[in-house]
């Protein structure tokens, strides 16, 4: 798609360098591939960001290079620079006040998803083979979504966070882009630990809740009925599940209950379970982001773009709800889901709940999406489990994905279920949708 690049490089860089790996390096995993790395990763010797100027000032250079970073080039790749990210990691949409919004290389006149919007963009606009991410919230799963290409984002605690920029603890992960499935499973084989001897081979069941693709999702991408056929072909209708999700959890999770009455009375569609699964996670992270980041806000007063100030406030000035009781509800909600997927279940949602928002879309507008989209994407976030991002190709002018989930430290069965299923996905999707209105 022919568009005006910034640079030559669609936005996507901060800053352009050459990171090389050893120079005997032709058995290596990774050799010949080239990688880009989110402006939250430190390098040795080099101001880490933070997407913001007043960070990138008032912080000296990194002592030490994050153990992620130091694994890629160990294997053979090549970084090529930093990319641009949303302010302090604030956001899923991708625009940033002081450095640019990059461009989405699929849809130009859409967001490219934040907080890793530069690392995704140069995956997707080829520039490099693969890049490295974080995702706290959806930042690596959200990006993927939009920009057409696949981020994993691996259970919670899998890969090291050391030396990267924490937002929250409790759901920081490390995670990785691709455009395609082969070099994601080079560079999961990597950055992964090693396997354990009792990983399932075939999954026993295939869950693929009707209500989070047709209340939480969109109907018009047809992205429930490609799924149900896919996994019928591969895997048999037996494997199938269809139960709601939402009704799941309000059964196997009693401390749902304490909230649930104050989420069932919104008038925006909802599944109300979900919606207090948000509700949690959005708390416990503005309480560690308060506990990490509120001394340097309030000491620098930092300048800040539109949406993200608010957000940051609203973190820094956050006044602990029932914090007790979040922490027991992530710990049922775990528990729950775990047993949904258990002995080698998949759990398969839409990964983000529509199209791309409009670049510069009024905030009042992106209100009920947001809403739907953290409903999706906290699933992972409380319970820690993987979750891959994938891509179905253009519809409509937009990119569509699903997500595939599994349990934690389940992530390489993820990634043989995606492998063994692709295929099939991309021939029901070009069903659903018709040859002349698929591309891939």
């Amino acid at each position: 798609m022919a568009m005006e690049l910034k640079g030559g490089d669609y936005g996507a860089f901060m800053d352009k360098f050459e990171l090389l790996p050893p120079q005997s390096q032709e058995q290596l995993p990774l050799h010949g591939l080239t990688f880009a790395i989110k402006d939250i990763f430190d390098i040795g010797g080099r101001v880490t960001g933070f997407g913001n100027p007043d960070w990138a000032r008032t912080h000296d250079p990194a002592a030490a290079t994050s153990p992620v970073v130091l694994a890629a080039l160990a294997a053979g790749a090549t970084g090529v620079g930093k990319t641009v990210m949303d302010e302090m990691g604030c956001s899923i949409d991708g625009e940033n006040a002081h450095y640019g919004t990059p461009t989405n290389p699929c849809a130009p006149d859409r967001v490219p998803g934040g907080s890793s919007s530069g690392s995704a963009v140069a995956v997707a606009a080829n520039l490099v083979d693969f890049s490295l991410g974080t995702d706290t919230g959806g930042s690596v799963r959200v990006p993927a979504a939009y920009c057409g290409i696949f981020g994993l984002r691996p259970s919670h605690g899998l890969v090291s966070t050391e030396n990267v920029i924490p937002m929250s603890q409790m759901f920081d992960t490390v995670g990785w882009f691709s455009r395609d499935l082969s070099t994601l499973s080079r560079v999961s084989n990597v950055l992964l630990p090693s396997p354990a001897d009792n990983i399932a081979k075939q999954p026993t069941k295939f869950t693929v809740p009707k209500d989070c693709f047709e209340i939480l999702g969109s109907l018009k991408d047809h992205t429930y009925q490609i799924l149900n056929a896919s996994v019928a072909k591969i895997f048999g209708n037996d494997a199938l599940d269809n139960r709601n999700l939402g009704e799941f959890v309000s059964n196997n999770v009693p401390t749902i209950g304490k909230f649930i009455s104050d989420f069932s009375k919104r008038e925006a569609p909802s599944v109300p379970a979900l919606s207090v699964i948000s509700y949690a996670v959005g708390c416990l992270q503005r309480s560690e982001f308060k506990a990490n980041h509120a001394d340097w806000v309030n000491t620098v007063t930092p300048t800040l773009g539109p949406g993200i100030r608010e957000r940051v406030h609203q973190a820094i000035t956050y006044e602990d709800g029932p914090m007790e009781d979040f922490h027991v509800l992530r710990i049922e909600f775990k528990s729950a889901l775990a047993a949904l997927v258990k002995d080698g279940g998949i759990l398969a949602i839409p990964t983000v709940p529509d199209s791309p928002p409009k670049l510069r879309m009024e905030a009042a507008a992106l209100e009920n999406f947001r809403a739907r989209a953290f409903s999706l994407l906290a699933i992972a976030g409380l319970s820690g489990f993987c979750q891959l991002s994938i891509p179905l190709g253009i519809h409509g002018g937009v990119p569509v994905s699903v997500s595939l989930m599994a349990h934690h430290g389940a992530d390489r069965f993820l990634m043989s279920v995606a492998q063994e299923l692709y295929e099939t996905l991309k021939r029901e999707t070009k069903k659903a949708w018709g040859s002349s209105d698929y591309s891939s």
